[in-house]
């Protein structure tokens, strides 16, 4: 039937501690669902996981997940949470008895819980076969695509490699990998034609072979929007951290003509993170990529469009309009843009660092080598919040993460309860008054110089990863003299503008400029590149929201 057709690789996942639970559940699956969904069980949080790696390296679908709450090691609620991160799309059922229904509820706020399911539900008929009905066709309803995964031949120590599985990573593109050095890469590399001279090859679901690809030609072909459906909006959001994503999400549900405009993958700094725990609302965390994925989803469904892959390169006013210009020379315009553009990691200045960067030395969390860092010595450079979250992330299998931090301690730049979490990590170390002064290594970095800044000692340490998390600049070089910024390259807003009580030079309006309001009417600034911002991912979604109320406002007045 065209059901069965359509669903021959969907999977029904199931989990239960208990075998004979276990095998009940999936009998009752198989039963109703078995002609059209491949049931498959497992008896242990880790299994199921493992499970589910494997069928999202293998492309296939998962519609629901049902998962019994009362498991030994890692309970329904935190397999649910990690399952999350695999497959984002599918359904979440929680399997409790009466006494953990409580258990049940707060489940709905952390892993976005679809239902609950009491044990025991028989008939079946009546109290489990219903529920499934509804949660397979709101799956099938959804926004879930059956698209093969594109492939990605590279070299392990390739900077440019790293590169395009980090774009292709953060843009929740499913990709998989395949290195030179193994016999499937080199069967991929001859049947596209291509003697491994040139990488990272990249082939497409559709069969298109791109050898060293830039990210807009990238973006293109992984079905990634690069190309405006207009030449005017209401309003452009420059940048997709939190807080353009807030403002593309509150402009679009509120009726504005919404474009985002992201150089690189939404997200931002804050979409490489391995865990936020201080977020409202979610009391056990969320990863950045989860939150991202949300939020972008979110922005989508109220009609924001958003361009992945273009580099903004200028902004003018031209009478009402203000327009931006992209590095293709192309533009749009609209009656207002919110500057969301975030902050970028500095780079490390020790020798040997600008060589070895994506051989060894990456900037941020890069999440995509997480994996190879197993059973590795790992060394994170930075001590505030972003450092502290990649530490315990790698934690997880690394064999030990030592923190290198400049300052005497961890307290001046880090949340106390990230400072309490590294302190009970037993894999995790903590050297302070200590910097990297060179990094060392031919193709792939292999040892560290590290020097004490109070004795002035020196050690060469052995080394193949680290990550490097040491202040932020904004990105706003591109605007010139167009917008007024600080020293620092932040960019001025509001009352920072008339601190004299006079308006900024070229003000033209007879009212002070808004809140978020640059030197330039109707364009705003929300989030970290605004001068003396929160710097957190609260107040940046939060300054996003305040900037289209005051795009509303700046619109009735004009």
């Amino acid at each position: 039937m065209a059901q069965a057709a359509e669903t021959a690789r969907t999977v029904i996942l199931t989990v239960d501690d208990d075998p004979g639970v276990s095998r009940a559940v999936a009998r009752d699956l198989r039963r109703r669902y078995g002609e059209s969904y491949r049931i498959v069980r497992a008896e242990s949080g880790e299994s199921a996981l493992e499970a589910l790696r494997e069928l999202k390296l293998r492309g296939d679908l998962v519609a629901v997940i049902l998962a019994d709450y009362r498991m030994p090691q890692m309970n329904g609620i935190e397999f649910l949470e990690q399952a999350l991160d695999v497959y984002p799309g599918a359904r979440r059922v929680l399997l409790t008895a009466y006494a953990d229904t409580n258990a049940a509820i707060d489940a709905i706020n952390v892993v976005d819980l679809d239902h609950y399911l009491l044990k025991p539900w028989d008939p079946p008929e009546e109290k489990l076969y219903p529920v499934l009905d509804d949660l397979l066709a709101a799956w099938r309803a959804g926004a879930y695509k059956p698209v093969p995964s594109t492939k990605v031949v590279g070299h392990r120590w390739s900077a440019r490699s790293s590169e395009v599985r980090e774009f292709l990573a953060r843009n929740q593109v499913p990709y998989r990998w395949y290195s030179v050095e193994e016999p499937e890469g080199r069967r991929l590399l001859a049947a596209a034609g291509q003697d491994g001279q040139r990488l990272p090859l990249v082939i497409t679901p559709d069969c298109t072979v791109l050898v060293e690809p830039e990210a807009p030609e990238l973006a293109a072909h992984v079905g990634l929007a690069t190309t405006p459906t207009a030449d005017f909006y209401d309003l452009i959001v420059i940048g997709g951290g939190p807080a353009g994503l807030g403002a593309a999400v509150y402009g679009a549900s509120e009726g504005l003509r919404t474009v985002l405009v992201e150089r690189s993958a939404t997200g931002g700094q804050a979409g490489q993170s391995s865990r936020i725990e201080n977020y409202l609302g979610f009391p056990d965390g969320v990863s950045g990529a989860q939150l991202t994925d949300r939020a972008r989803r979110q922005a989508a469904k109220f009609g924001a469009e958003i361009l992945t892959a273009r580099e903004v390169t200028g902004l003018e006013v031209n009478g009402a309009a203000r327009v931006v210009r992209f590095a293709d020379g192309s533009a749009i315009a609209a009656h207002s843009v919110i500057l969301a553009t975030g902050v970028q990691y500095r780079q490390l200045e020790a020798a040997g660092c600008t060589d070895l960067t994506g051989c060894g030395v990456f900037y941020g969390s890069a999440l995509t080598e997480a994996a190879s860092c197993q059973g590795q010595d790992v060394y994170i450079v930075g001590g505030a919040n972003s450092a502290g979250q990649a530490a315990m992330y790698l934690s997880r299998g690394a064999k030990s993460v030592t923190l290198l931090v400049r300052g005497p301690d961890l307290s001046a730049s880090m949340s106390h309860y990230l400072i309490q979490q590294i302190g009970e990590a037993p894999n995790i170390a903590v050297r302070c008054h200590t910097v990297v002064e060179q990094a060392h290594g031919a193709d792939h970095l292999e040892r560290l110089t590290l020097r004490n800044t109070v004795t002035g000692r020196t050690e060469q340490v052995d080394a193949q990863w680290m990550f490097v998390f040491i202040g932020a600049a904004p990105l706003t070089d591109w605007l010139g003299a167009s917008v007024l910024r600080d020293q620092r390259g932040f960019i001025l807003a509001g009352p920072d503008l008339t601190a004299d009580g006079r308006p900024p030079a070229g003000w033209e309006l007879d009212r002070p400029p808004y809140h978020l309001e640059t030197s330039i009417p109707g364009v705003f600034v929300a989030g970290d590149a605004r001068a003396e911002s929160a710097k957190r991912v609260a107040s940046a979604v939060g300054e996003g929201a305040m900037a289209v109320m005051l795009v509303h406002r700046y619109l009735e007045q004009s």
